[in-house]
């Protein structure tokens, strides 16, 4: 049904509700939630390949599903815009399902096989650029950043496969596969009965080339790329390589490195909400200066290498918050600056960025461990990286805040209700 198209940056119509929001918002989050437990499941294995002589270093097997999910963003992020988050979530839950079973049945018992696995199961983390545009055409702009950082929370299916993939291992080794494969299948037939595109929501109508174009002219897209190739990257390192970290350099049980994982990881996600939310308050900007500030004082700490588990622990947490921090109030700055009809593409080139953020230093880091038997050089070099982030962040700050200019005229667009 053709209707009048409103302005881009308006709010949602008066006919969207408060429950139609937080529905969406619950669906798109339980979405995130999900892929990413699949996303997730090979990395706490890590050691145990080690251990079963698959390869020498896990680096390498954690890293390949990071790389594909980081690059199939870009694709994802504009096929959302021109396909809709209703169709686009359920469709990715659904298709992860096949390299799940994969790896759990066929997969995982060979080095090249793993590979394969997990190469495909990367598809699993392009959903992030899937519900970054469906949760910002659901919320107006003043509530923007808080509501795509509780969507952010979804970075909890990390952790939930940090806690349970290890123990359902070792009960059986399909297990967590084939628990993670149907929970994937309930979701998708749920999300795809109940979900809804947003009543103003209307699809770019630009082939896919010309929107990665315009895309990559507006500056915000690489200065975003930049702070989110730290925060989240950081992340998505820590995440996927702290078991094997902690095991090479603390000499942790790889079960105790796993739940030591979980935890820096439900740290970034309860602090990513509240990325946005102080986002929506003080401004993404100094949100974003608190985050980098934060991250490169545990950084270059941690490169003395304190021993005591309450010094590195500590340290490791805060830096896990502001990593969060950052996560979140990157997307609050893209929510606040761009134009909705073009937030999917931003959010495609921003999260690859991110995801290949965390894709070079599990290589880097297991790379020094060999060499030199220390992860030192690579927490500084984090720490400078970080520091260069905070120049982009006060960079970006010099720039007044105004309303993209809207799109609404674009020939390639057509309204159409979902």
């Amino acid at each position: 049904m053709t209707q009048p198209h409103p302005h881009p940056m308006a709010g949602p119509p008066a006919a969207t509700t408060r429950a139609q929001r937080t529905k969406a918002l619950v669906f798109a989050t339980l979405g995130f939630t999900v892929t990413f437990w699949a996303w997730s499941l090979i990395s706490p294995l890590g050691p145990r390949f080690v251990e079963e002589k698959l390869t020498d270093d896990a680096a390498l097997i954690v890293a390949i599903p990071v790389l594909v999910g980081s690059l199939g963003r870009i694709l994802v992020g504009a096929l959302t815009d021109r396909l809709g988050g209703r169709l686009m979530m359920p469709f990715i839950a659904m298709i992860t399902v096949v390299p799940v079973l994969f790896v759990g049945f066929i997969g995982q018992y060979n080095y090249t096989t793993l590979i394969i696995g997990g190469f495909f199961l990367g598809v699993a983390g392009t959903s992030f650029a899937v519900g970054v545009p469906y949760v910002n055409r659901w919320f107006p702009k003043e509530s923007r950043g808080s509501a795509i950082g509780v969507y952010g929370m979804g970075m909890i299916g990390t952790a939930i496969s940090a806690f349970t993939t290890v123990p359902l291992h070792n009960i059986s080794p399909q297990l967590p596969f084939i628990v993670a494969a149907v929970v994937l299948v309930v979701y998708a037939i749920l999300a795809y009965t109940m979900m809804r595109n947003p009543p103003d929501w209307q699809p770019v109508r630009q082939s896919l080339i010309a929107t990665l174009g315009r895309t990559l002219s507006i500056k915000l897209t690489w200065q975003a790329a930049y702070l989110y190739a730290l925060a989240f990257g950081g992340y998505v390192a820590f995440s996927v390589y702290l078991p094997t970290f902690l095991t090479n350099a603390y000499e942790l049980e790889p079960a105790d490195a796993s739940l030591r994982m979980a935890g820096f990881v439900i740290v970034a996600v309860l602090a990513r909400p509240l990325g946005g939310m102080l986002s929506d308050r003080i401004g993404a900007v100094k949100t974003l200066g608190v985050a980098y500030s934060l991250i490169a004082i545990c950084a270059i700490a941690l490169s003395f290498d304190p021993q005591h588990i309450v010094v590195y622990t500590t340290e490791f947490i805060l830096m896990s918050a502001g990593l969060g921090l950052g996560s979140g109030a990157t997307f609050a700055l893209i929510a606040q600056r761009s134009d909705p009809a073009r937030v999917g593409s931003i959010t495609g080139f921003v999260g690859a960025a991110g995801g290949l953020g965390g894709f070079v230093p599990p290589i880097l880091l297991g790379a020094m461990w060999s060499a030199t038997q220390s992860y030192s050089l690579g927490l500084l070099l984090l720490a400078g990286f970080t520091v260069l982030a905070l120049l982009v962040t006060l960079w970006v700050g010099t720039v007044p805040a105004s309303d993209p200019t809207p799109e609404t005229a674009h020939p390639d667009t057509k309204e159409t209700r979902s």
